[in-house]
């Protein structure tokens, strides 16, 4: 099963799956159906129903009538849930995966102030040369960034 939603594409970040970006959480057998545990990436996920009716549809071309789709939000999903190959889809994809999550208590800010604040990679040469364009991109989870180095921008997923 865990194969057949790994094919499923995130309707905003088309080039990874949704079990690489860590919202499928558990799937497993009950007496008389098959359960799927998603955690969208924020409550008010807006491509929350379209994922479910993509795993509605992959599930039922493959055999399986019955199912339960359980929509979870505790714990909240953290961008440590990206899986390996999810952070190197999105770094070939032109997008800075997300940096480590610290252990504890963090307050978000939306324009870092401090210059020794972590920076992400460039996804196009690597270089650590990079500055905040912009807090937001195409998604409320992305920020716009440049490289220095190479010059070009490139849209980073804040980690969370």
């Amino acid at each position: 099963m865990w194969a057949l939603l790994a094919e499923i594409p995130d309707p905003e970040m088309p080039y990874i799956s949704i079990v690489d970006l860590g919202i499928v959480r558990e799937v497993r057998w009950q007496p008389d159906a098959l359960n799927v545990v998603l955690t969208p990436t924020y409550s008010g996920c807006p491509a929350r129903r379209e994922i479910e009716q993509s795993v509605r549809d992959a599930l039922h071309r493959n055999g399986i009538q019955t199912l339960c789709i359980e929509t979870r939000l505790h714990p909240a999903w953290t961008t440590e849930w990206v899986t390996a190959l999810g952070r190197e889809k999105m770094r070939a994809a032109g997008i800075a995966p997300p940096l480590a999550v610290l252990a504890e208590w963090q307050t978000l800010t939306f324009w870092p102030s401090s210059s020794d604040a972590p920076r992400p990679q460039c996804p196009h040469c690597g270089a650590a040369q990079t500055r905040l364009q912009n807090p937001c991109s195409g998604s409320r989870c992305k920020a716009l960034y440049h490289c220095d180095a190479c010059r070009n921008p490139f849209e980073y997923f804040k980690s969370f």
